[in-house]
């Protein structure tokens, strides 16, 4: 902090405020906000003191600023002011109007709002107390000198600051805001296309010069009037407001060919754009109509004008809807690429041509024919239609684009993503594939014949939703696989299904519990159980029952026990990274979940003694390998959201069938369940059954939920760990056992997979049970969250206090 070189000398006596002068330039920092998708800096706060006389108050404000890091200067008289002000050009200019006979605080704001600097500058008035019985005098005054406020007079610091902070972060930010507005006008005012802004009730208010150039109106002449009230050309189609306004209204983009008739009189031909732009509670504000010239769009016409345009299309739209089209290609894709319009012609001839009839490719061309006959409006949405189809993601959703939702960004391309963004090639690249035997069945004991009777109180209460398989981890000395499993297969009649023994069954779980890694704190046979119990529980719903056979049943059982088999504990995207053998076997591509599949088969396959399949027939083999294949396949996240939208869109026959019933009063359970038993459906059902096993921790009680949230935290801490020693791309920095907020995590986890799963299997099932764990988990990591926070921002308090003093 300084006083300006023209102030008076020896306002400061105390060297110890000559000081503050270097540790405040120390602490002042900038700081950027976004203004929609603009990204502004802040700089440094400026203020401007102006005192005829040092006292309290003035004090107040310069330990504030102190405080605060802002950039602060003092004047003692306003001609000194006037110069300092325009020399720095403060974002804050404080006056003293207490003392009249040191400065006339009036005169000098009047004096400072003459100049241009002035214009986003906010001066502040410090007035009088007045006594309580007195009547509070008026501010009129005040603001017709020029004052954005006043402030009564309080010396206390804290207060001073306070009226800084609010400032800095209310007036002046709203001020950087406007200062970017007179950047998007310069824009607006400088693009060849014609720009109209008007309220939601379509009163103009703002053209731009291109818009006047274009129709011939001034803006003197079109603001404050009714858009709708200026002569409108008869060359549009009768119905082209209404149909404007009924795609505008609901919040869509309006985009054709429209005639506009010229102030002297004459239609010109414009694209059109006209966009909505919400304003608070999602209501409509404002309307924003851009118009291209034409002979933007000539040029266009003319480099394409041998592009055969369809007859029928061209002789049912009016003159003002006339689009260039062929098939499904739409004349704007081709004029943006700059390729050669013959070696285009002939490509798009050879594609027109093909006879592919994938059930995507008859989708599109269903709806290239339902074009040919529709009104533009159908035609611009069908053509947004064709552009999500021939996309290849078509079920992953939109990452978040907030800021606050950094940890579900992580999420999702955490689990979601297969990139790989840095690959090693190494002798070492087994690193986790291979780097522990795979058991045989030469290891293979008998000792488990036997359930010890603690294993078996625990086993009894497999049926139930609660059922503890951390209490079984426990007392079966961590091979809780093997005796769960041969529960629940036992009561699903799985080896007779299979025409094996249950010494043979036995010696399978054996041999598939040992492949299980049991150093991996979350993916060891624990989490198999788990999901095994969680499986049984699905398949024993009514409505699951009704749709799925005994094959489904087993299959699903088994799929369940080797979703996870030798899993490394790392995710697809670090054997990825790594360059594992395994990613390199796989292409990259469902890598651990082409793992499980194969060696469930391999192991199983290479001896007798362990081989479940042994007696089916070929066909029954080949068809229960195909279900556990897929079902195993299902388990991995990329494909989540898409497996989820076509079961929910396979539910929707229930959603019928029971509005029928509610309606009727007659109960048609044969026709679902006939509807629900295609073979498409099956599969999407099987696959939502091991998918909701899979990751059904949040549904558990609170106390398992607990449980496996931080196995699956510190696993994800392993992994980045070993990332960050082997300098690979960290694939989940979220989990960095340093700054990771498991509450976070798991509210994170639940909003972005959990939620939308749960609701659409409960709406299918109906399991309250899991529904009322849900949502008290959810509660119960949302409020941890909440006491994370608190205790995080008391924390930067105290350190803030403890820097504070220090500066003192």
């Amino acid at each position: 902090m300084t006083t300006c070189g023209i102030c008076l000398q020896g306002i400061f006596s105390a060297k110890k405020k000559y000081q503050q002068e270097f540790s405040t330039s120390d602490f002042s920092i900038d700081s950027e906000f976004n203004f929609g998708p603009m990204r502004l800096k802040q700089h440094t706060m400026m203020v401007l003191l102006v005192f005829g006389r040092e006292d309290a108050q003035s004090d107040g404000f310069w330990w504030a600023a102190d405080r605060a890091g802002y950039k602060c200067n003092i004047a003692r008289h306003a001609e000194g002011a006037l110069e300092c002000y325009l020399d720095r050009h403060h974002d804050v200019v404080i006056i003293d109007h207490r003392h009249s006979k040191s400065i006339d605080a009036e005169a000098l704001c009047r004096s400072i709002r003459a100049t241009k600097a002035s214009k986003h500058t906010i001066i502040i008035a410090v007035t009088k107390k007045h006594a309580g019985d007195k009547e509070e005098p008026s501010i009129l005054p005040l603001l017709n000198a020029g004052f954005n406020r006043r402030f009564i007079e309080n010396h206390n610091v804290g207060s001073c600051l306070n009226e800084l902070m609010s400032i800095e972060h209310g007036e002046l930010r709203a001020h950087l805001k406007l200062r970017a507005c007179d950047a998007l006008f310069t824009a607006l005012d400088n693009t060849s296309d014609g720009i109209e802004i008007t309220s939601k009730e379509h009163i103009v208010q703002y053209v731009n010069p291109s818009y006047e150039k274009m129709t011939g109106y001034t803006i003197e002449d079109l603001l404050g009037k009714n858009i709708r009230d200026l002569p409108k050309s008869e060359k549009n189609y009768p119905d082209i407001l209404d149909s404007i306004h009924n795609q505008i209204r609901k919040g869509k983009h309006w985009e054709g060919t429209i005639h506009t008739r010229r102030k002297t009189g004459e239609n010109i031909s414009n694209l059109c754009q006209v966009v909505p732009v919400e304003g608070p509670a999602g209501k409509m504000r404002h309307y924003v109509t851009i118009r291209k010239p034409m002979s933007e769009n000539n040029e266009i016409q003319n480099k394409y004008k041998d592009v055969e345009i369809s007859t029928d299309l061209q002789n049912y739209l009016p003159g003002e809807y006339k689009i260039f089209r062929k098939g499904s290609i739409d004349i704007r894709s081709l004029s943006s690429d700059g390729i050669h319009s013959g070696r285009r012609r002939d490509s798009l001839a050879k594609i027109h041509a093909m006879t592919i009839e994938a059930p995507i490719t008859q989708v599109i061309n269903i709806i290239n024919s339902a074009q040919e006959n529709s009104p533009l409006t159908v035609v611009q949405a069908l053509d947004k239609v064709l552009e999500i189809l021939r996309t290849t993601e078509l079920y992953s959703p939109n990452q978040p684009s907030n800021d606050d939702d950094q940890m579900k960004k992580e999420y999702v391309g955490g689990l979601m993503s297969t990139n790989s963004f840095k690959r090693r090639f190494s002798g070492n690249d087994v690193h986790h594939q291979g780097h522990r035997g795979h058991t045989t069945c030469s290891h293979i004991s008998n000792a488990i014949s036997h359930v010890p009777s603690e294993i078996q109180a625990v086993i009894d209460s497999e049926a139930t939703w609660d059922f503890d398989v951390i209490q079984l981890e426990k007392v079966s000395l961590k091979r809780p696989l093997v005796y769960l499993g041969m529960k629940i297969f036992r009561r699903f009649g799985v080896a007779e299904f299979l025409g094996t023994s249950e010494t043979t069954l036995r010696n399978w779980f054996q041999l598939i519990e040992s492949n299980y890694h049991a150093t991996n704190s979350y993916h060891n046979s624990t989490h198999a159980a788990d999901v095994l119990q969680a499986t049984a529980y699905f398949l024993d719903r009514e409505k699951v029952k009704d749709i799925i056979d005994q094959m489904d049943q087993v299959a699903s059982l088994i799929a369940a026990v080797v979703h996870d088999l030798d899993h490394p504990g790392r995710t697809n995207s670090f054997l990825i990274n790594e360059g594992n053998s395994l990613a390199l076997l796989y292409n990259d591509t469902a890598v651990l979940e082409s793992h499980h599949s194969a060696m469930t088969f391999q192991l199983t396959g290479k001896d007798d003694r362990v081989n479940i399949f042994k007696n089916l027939e070929r066909e029954s083999f080949q068809a229960i390998r195909l279900i556990i294949i897929d079902m195993v396949m299902a388990t991995e996240m990329t494909k989540h959201f898409e497996h989820l939208s076509k079961f929910v869109n396979c539910t929707k026959i229930v959603a019928k069938c029971e509005e029928e019933e509610s309606l009727t009063g007659i109960s048609t359970p044969d026709t679902l369940s006939l509807a629900l038993s295609t073979p498409e459906n099956r599969t999407l059902i099987r696959r939502m059954v091991i998918k909701c096993a899979d990751i059904s921790n949040p549904t558990r009680p609170l106390n398992l939920c607990k449980d496996w949230a931080i196995r699956i935290a510190n696993e994800y801490f392993q992994q980045t760990d070993e990332e960050k020693r082997l300098g690979l791309p960290v694939v989940m920095p979220i989990f960095d056992r340093k700054t990771c907020s498991l509450p976070k995590s798991q509210t994170s986890f639940y909003d972005i997979f959990i939620h939308d799963m749960f609701d659409a299997w409960d709406a299918f099932c109906d399991v309250p049970d899991l529904m009322g764990h849900l949502q008290h988990n959810y509660s119960y990591w949302k409020d941890e969250e909440l006491k994370e926070q608190e205790r995080k921002t008391e924390v930067e308090s105290i350190v803030s206090d403890v820097v504070g003093s220090r500066e003192q």
